[in-house]
């Protein structure tokens, strides 16, 4: 009596729905998980056949099996089972596994039937089937959009090339033309600063004021366009990377008094360079050519942008670890909104007005102080004039 009170407890409360049957599919037992699976009480279950707690085609099939089970007295499965689909009371089905055990009982044989519900396992096979199928078409998305983006690379690469080679092309034909067009200009402009300095010197027992005017003009005009020609191969050069530093050790002093003595004789009336050295030694090892076109061009633009009766100074300095040159006016000044430009190519200053320049001296000094491992540094207030200061290092 207690073994069997014990197993009525187990059975009634085991996770899994349990049902029994006899030989001929009649439901003898079930426990109260097998009737909240099939939303059914056990008197609306005892006593009817199993088929009923189950859908098409497994009512069909089962009733096969029984009258096979009625022929040859063999059942159709025992042992664990299969995957198959229950009918609820409400007609909703739902799956679960079967497993079926034969158990001797008063002298014959009875079936009980193992219920597992898998509602939860195939929802989530399910959503991990729908989830897979999801990122299957993410994948093939991306795959897609990544073979458009490949072939725009694809095309954009094609057309980059053809750009290129194109630019390529069109440098050589610039670098052509700037060629040309330097040394075609060159030669009339040589002729015509002889022609006038021949002038001059032909009118001097005339002692003409206007025929000097005049001379003074041609000569400056032919400088001013000889500065435009320089600065365009200069720039030409340095975008063709053609411009490569040639380091050897040199005088500055000596370089430096032969720029001065240079640019004096192009100074305006009672403009004064003042040159001083500082240091020991005067002994550098930088390019003199590339040096000399940084000084010139600065000495130059102080010139330009200062008045008559005033003086530029021009400083150089030799340390143990650097060289430091300076050039200083007292012109027209730099504008405050103007002075982060200032190295930009063609870039003028607002308040140059009619003073001819192209815009290019500067920025070709900076490449130029570049390419010999210096730097170009300035200070300016307006109508009170300008500092330029060039550093390089001593190795």
């Amino acid at each position: 009596m207690e073994n069997a009170a014990l197993l009525k407890a187990i059975i009634d409360n085991a996770i899994d729905g349990i049902i029994t049957i006899d030989g001929h599919g009649i439901v003898e037992s079930i426990n109260p998980a097998a009737c909240k699976l099939f939303l059914c009480t056990p008197e609306e279950v005892i006593g009817q056949n199993i088929s009923t707690l189950m859908p098409q085609p497994y009512k069909s099939q089962h009733d096969e099996y029984i009258h096979r089970y009625q022929r040859t007295n063999e059942p159709h499965i025992i042992g664990m089972g299969r995957e198959v689909t229950g009918l609820r009371k409400d007609g909703t089905i739902f799956p679960f596994r079967l497993a079926v055990s034969d158990v001797p009982f008063t002298g014959r044989k009875i079936y009980a039937g193992f219920i597992h519900d898998l509602s939860r396992e195939k929802e989530a096979e399910y959503q991990l089937k729908e989830y897979a199928a999801h990122l299957e078409d993410l994948v093939e998305t991306r795959t897609h959009s990544l073979k458009e983006t490949v072939q725009e690379l694809q095309l954009a690469k094609e057309e980059v090339s053809f750009s290129l080679v194109k630019e390529k092309e069109l440098g050589q034909l610039k670098s052509r033309f700037v060629s040309m067009a330097s040394h075609e200009f060159r030669t009339p402009l040589s002729a015509i600063q002889l022609s006038a300095s021949l002038i001059e010197k032909y009118a001097l027992p005339f002692e003409n004021e206007n025929i000097r005017k005049h001379v003074a003009k041609i000569k400056n005009a032919v400088g001013n366009l000889t500065t435009i020609l320089n600065d365009f191969l200069s720039l030409e050069k340095l975008e063709a990377g053609k411009v490569q530093p040639a380091f050897t050790y040199f005088d500055v002093v000596k370089l430096s008094e032969e720029i001065t003595e240079e640019m004096q004789m192009v100074a305006k009336q009672n403009q004064n360079i003042i040159y001083q050295h500082t240091g020991t030694s005067g002994i550098i090892n930088l390019d003199p050519n590339l040096l000399k076109n940084c000084v010139i061009n600065l000495i130059a633009n102080a010139i330009k942008y200062s008045g008559e009766n005033t003086f530029i100074e021009f400083n150089t300095e030799v340390t143990g670890q650097q060289c430091i040159i300076t050039i200083k006016d007292n012109g027209i000044g730099i504008p405050d909104t103007d002075q982060k430009h200032l190295f930009e190519a063609f870039f003028r200053a607002h308040n140059t007005g009619n003073i001819p320049g192209t815009g290019l001296g500067l920025n070709i000094v900076a490449r130029y102080t570049s390419l010999m491992n210096g730097q170009i540094e300035f200070r300016s207030d307006i109508n009170q004039g300008t500092l330029f200061t060039i550093t390089f290092p001593i190795s």
